[in-house]
């Protein structure tokens, strides 16, 4: 069975986070929400979460992590240590998935110089395409380069999680049809 991990950290983006998650779950994936500031964390719209687990050694056996994004949640991932250098690991396995939205693709993937020469979107405006300067900007809602997928923010949420979901090799059709995603 797959093992997704989806980071949180105080100033997390809500909707980007447990969004992933419930798809996941819904999915029969293991995902688990892994916090960098402790198990109680507070979202970027004053949400508390409670996190399945802290961030320890343990993060390598997941097949994919999640980076949702908000402010300061991002740099607050960007800020750890062991979540960089495996993001690092990831990116250098192509067996092993780094799914980032929001401002974490900018934030998270250039603090672990990964975006260099990857077709990624993110966020649009507020200077984080700057710092994806050596990667392929995209304007897409999501996008897909290997073992990356990247995603624009909170709206794209949903169409960003059936894509992680497609990445792992299930079919999303299920998932997203039982959530009315047909409907729109």
């Amino acid at each position: 069975m797959k093992k997704v991990a989806v980071m949180v950290a105080d100033g997390t983006e809500e909707i980007e986070a447990l969004t992933v998650v419930d798809v996941m779950r819904r999915a029969n994936i293991h995902c688990d929400i892994i916090s960098v500031n402790g198990r109680e964390i507070k979202s970027s719209h004053n949400i508390e979460i409670l996190a399945d687990k802290v961030i320890d050694k343990d993060i390598k056996d997941y097949d994919m992590i999640v980076l949702p994004g908000g402010l300061p949640g991002a740099y607050n991932l960007a800020d750890n240590k062991l979540l960089i250098e495996t993001l690092q690991e990831f990116n250098n396995d192509e067996n092993k998935y780094i799914g980032a939205i929001c401002a974490s693709p900018a934030i998270v993937l250039s603090k672990a110089k990964i975006e260099e020469g990857k077709l990624i979107t993110s966020y649009p405006g507020k200077g984080f395409e700057d710092l994806l300067k050596k990667a392929d900007y995209s304007e897409e809602n999501v996008v897909v380069d290997g073992n990356l997928v990247t995603s624009r923010g909170p709206a794209t949420a949903l169409p960003f999680a059936y894509k992680l979901l497609e990445v792992l090799g299930y079919n999303s059709k299920e998932i997203s049809d039982g959530m009315l995603w047909n409907l729109l």
